[in-house]
């Protein structure tokens, strides 16, 4: 049967350089182009949609939005790709060059053209059209355009590294040409790889050995330290495109040499006959982070038993996401999520608004859902090589495995790219703290129900609200104070007590009880105040309690001490009561009681300006933060914690305006500068409304990098100005709403999952979560689930750094 709509397809047009083409996988499931019927890829907005006889989202597509033309993409491994043991080896590869592998040369992919209008089930295959230039054109077009999975991996991979004053002013000393490459060696040692080029007078120091194994004794830096030279550039990782590792000493971080050509030519380098031939620091982490890897053999030695089937399926690994898979394994093993998530997925599909469902976050979780809990994808993987490193035939990240019968996992890279948009660290594909990733997430799900107008009370996210209760009392007076912070984890001290060191002479802690850490939270604390019934300075006593109680509990283990600044990670062993129970009726706050008289309301700090939390502002002052930094820190993360606070300053030290006043924001509108509407429609673009965004912006002085961290830290806010004299609309909310969970006793609690974390910093290394089932205990780490043995349940609960209590 030939197709009579020919002419209508021609008159489509090739997707642009700026649309993302889904040809990978369906938006819709994680069917993709490698299944037997393969991907209907859409030729007018390039969705990508399956042909599963029960799920059809092709032919959904096609009736929801009239676009009746596709390309049926079917991709597989080519014969070449999947040599066995027998075959004859691949030639030895030399130092010459670090190639990236292509696509095309590892597969071969079948592509047919479909009109919908001539068979509305199936679509109306029409082989002859790859005959006329206009139309092959077309499916050329789909075929070589950066796939919506790439895409995003590309912008996510490419960090914002600038130019600085160092690189842009350099001033260099002709010394004379340097050696060929090859025959360069470190002017202090004899290492001839990881050198760096003194870009101002030519000298050759090694890097630093940082990471995991690469020869470095730290010359370059100890040149720099010894000449004040501050820029320097990574031998074998300049391209004749002019790319570099570059780094500037001065400013301890990578930057950009726009004139980097002009400036290697004063050695006698060509920058148009370089090859890379080392990899660069951002590749090296990522290697790096996949070594810290968790064992999968048990106490006996054998490998641990995979595991599959409905609820069993694994994470595949797209480079640094371990932290989003242990978080989302973790949270669709609770009932909330399944319940919301998976039975509803088929009717969400079918109404969902949302033309393009790559851009729909509840697209995207029902998604997710289906891919974990559906049983569909969790199967061994199929190879054809029996050796360890068959995983990586089809995703060069997966990790080495002792037995070549694990599954190949879905690769929520849709979910990243959605759930990470416009945020500076989850945007990217850099390895990230899974606490803070749980935070953003709820925080991004919140959002999501409050624009399409669902009740946010029915929301599984609901189940990890809970408040706070703070009392202060001035230490004279003895008035107090209480207010209830509305949260969704706990973050628990765990002392470090150190008791020796081992064989390799990494330092020892001794064992920490869960329930000392929940005391010293909510303990008694004194601190400094400025009491406004005394009306001066008096010593303050603080304590936290709950004021209710959630239906799943986090608790976040802080075991980190600060080393020049930065967060390193103790393992501090945590020992839970017995049979993984908590009883937690004895933190449970009874709010202003019999006999108590309340302090008056502070004065606010400034004209416009919030009450600021005084127990959260008194230990910022105390660690020496002036007042103006602490209240902007404080407006920037809800003005309720001191230690996300602290780690906000932490991070906007250099911020050219971190010691300007701060500008009120006006009840009316008017007092502030109005925000241009270039700055509302990038935050409406985020998924703001644009009251949102005049007002975070308000907020903010115009500041659009602190507009987005201020709307996070507010999700309740409306963006509409509240009349003069009224309560803030958080508070508002809060008050209308309550904090959530319940003050019900008895408050008990059984441990539900953990997830521990190997390396040195939450930021690097590897995490992966250990989940209870009706079957024992899971380990999910990335693409392989196996069963968990005893011991390594027991050793890694201790290690662990979120524990996920559900209520009993």
């Amino acid at each position: 049967m030939a197709c009579s709509h020919v002419a209508e397809i021609a008159q489509l047009q090739p997707p642009r350089l700026s649309q993302s083409v889904h040809r990978e996988e369906c938006t819709q499931c994680f069917d993709n182009q490698d299944s037997p019927l393969g991907i209907d890829v859409c030729l007018t907005c390039f969705n990508g949609g399956c042909l599963d006889k029960d799920r059809h989202h092709a032919r959904s597509h096609v009736a929801k939005t009239g676009h009746f033309f596709t390309v049926n993409v079917k991709r597989k491994l080519r014969p070449s790709a999947n040599r066995m043991d027998e075959d004859e080896p691949p030639a030895k590869m030399k130092k010459l060059a670090i190639v990236e592998d292509r696509e095309e040369d590892k597969y071969e992919h079948k592509t047919v053209l479909k009109c919908w209008k001539c068979d509305p089930q199936n679509g109306l295959e029409i082989p002859e059209a790859s005959n006329d230039p206009h139309l092959k054109s077309i499916i050329d077009g789909v075929m070589t355009s950066m796939s919506s999975a790439r895409q995003s991996e590309v912008k996510a991979w490419e960090e914002e590294i600038t130019a600085c004053e160092h690189t842009l002013m350099l001033a260099q000393h002709a010394t004379g040409h340097i050696a060929a490459s090859g025959l360069a060696h470190c002017t202090k040692c004899d290492l001839k790889e990881n050198l760096w080029l003194c870009l101002t007078c030519g000298s050759l120091g090694c890097g630093r050995q940082q990471f995991g194994g690469l020869g470095g004794n730290g010359h370059g830096l100890q040149h720099y330290e010894e000449t004040r030279h501050p820029v320097s550039v990574k031998l074998g990782t300049i391209t004749p495109e002019g790319n570099a590792d570059v780094y500037c000493y001065e400013c301890n971080d990578s930057k950009v040499d726009p004139d980097l050509a002009r400036h290697l030519a004063t050695f006698g380098i060509n920058i148009q006959t370089q090859t890379k031939t080392e990899k660069s620091m951002t590749e090296l982490q990522i290697e790096q982070n996949l070594k810290f890897d968790f064992s999968l053999t048990g106490e006996d030695g054998k490998a641990l038993e995979p595991v599959f089937g409905p609820g069993l399926t694994g994470l595949s690994n797209l480079g640094n996401s371990c932290y989003m898979a242990s978080v989302m394994q973790t949270l669709f093993s609770l009932p909330a999520f399944r319940q919301r998530y998976y039975p509803t997925a088929a009717s969400h599909w079918e109404t969902c608004h949302e033309t393009l469902p790559a851009n729909c976050i509840d697209c995207q979780m029902h998604k997710l859902a289906d891919g974990l809990l559906s049983g569909r994808y969790s199967h061994p993987r199929p190879h054809s090589s029996p050796s360890p490193s068959a995983p990586k035939e089809t995703n060069p990240l997966a990790h080495d495995t002792p037995t070549p019968v694990f599954q190949e996992g879905v690769r929520p890279a849709g979910f990243k790219a959605l759930v990470g948009k416009g945020h500076e660290e989850f945007a990217t594909m850099r390895q990230q703290d899974a606490e803070e990733f749980f935070t953003h997430l709820v925080t991004v799900l919140r959002r999501h129900a409050k624009k399409a107008g669902l009740d946010e009370k029915r929301e599984p996210t609901e189940v990890f609200a809970f408040g706070m209760e703070q009392r202060l009392e001035c230490g004279e007076c003895k008035r107090v104070r209480y207010r209830v912070d509305a949260t969704d984890t706990v973050s628990v001290p765990v002392p470090a007590r150190e008791k020796g060191k081992d064989e390799e002479g990494k330092t020892l802690y001794e064992e920490v009880q869960l329930k000392e850490c929940l005391d010293i939270v909510t303990g008694t604390e004194a601190l400094d105040y400025q009491c406004p019934a005394c009306q001066k300075k008096v010593i303050a006593t603080k304590r936290t309690r709950f004021a209710t109680f959630p239906q799943v509990l986090v608790i976040h283990a802080k075991k980190f001490q600060l080393v020049n600044w930065v967060p390193a990670k103790l393992d501090i062993p945590v020992i839970l009561p017995e049979s993984d129970e908590l009883q937690l009726d004895e933190y449970l706050g009874r709010g202003l009681q019999p006999g108590e008289t309340e302090l008056p309301n502070d004065e606010a700090a400034a004209p416009g300006l919030p009450q600021f939390n005084e127990a959260a502002m008194a230990q910022l002052e105390a660690m020496g933060f002036p007042t103006v930094r602490c209240q902007k820190a404080l407006l920037a993360t809800g003005n309720n914690d001191a230690e996300a606070a602290m780690e906000w300053l932490f991070a906007h030290m250099e911020d050219p305006d971190i010691d300007a006043p701060i500008q009120a924001p006006s009840t009316g509108g008017g007092g502030a500068p109005e925000p241009s509407a270039e700055q509302v429609s990038m935050l409406a673009d985020m998924g703001f409304t644009p009251a949102q965004a005049r007002k975070a912006l308000r907020e903010t002085g115009g500041n659009a990098e602190r507009a987005v961290e201020w709307l996070f830290s507010h999700p309740d806010d409306s963006g509409e100005d509240a009349p003069p004299g009224s309560a803030p609309a958080e508070a508002q909310q809060e008050t209308k709403n309550g904090p959530g969970g319940t003050s019900e006793l008895p408050a008990r609690y059984r441990l539900k999952a953990f997830i521990s974390h190997k390396g040195p910093s939450v930021h690097s290394g590897h995490y992966v979560a250990h989940i209870r089932t009706e079957e024992g205990w899971v380990l999910f780490n990335d693409e392989k689930v196996v069963k968990a043995d005893a011991e390594s349940v027991r050793e890694l609960k201790k290690l662990a750094y979120l524990y996920v209590f559900e209520r009993v």
